[in-house]
């Protein structure tokens, strides 16, 4: 998706819903995963208790596409 928006620029709303859907569908597949949810909750809540404990944020991390 991210390839297709790149390549398209402002016309990348029409010509890649293909795209778009199947990344759609495989979010819809990890976040309805309960397991997936308490493990990202989980992590939430460790990074809430530190952030609060020191007051310092944690940098976010940066992923590179899959190009």
């Amino acid at each position: 998706f991210t390839k297709c928006c790149q390549e398209t620029g402002l016309l990348m709303v029409v010509k890649c819903r293909q795209e778009n859907t199947a990344l759609k569908d495989c979010l819809v597949g990890y976040y309805s995963d309960p397991s997936f949810y308490e493990e990202c909750k989980a992590e939430y809540l460790k990074q809430r208790e530190e952030y609060r404990a020191t007051g310092i944020k944690k940098k976010r991390q940066k992923f590179m596409p899959n190009v």
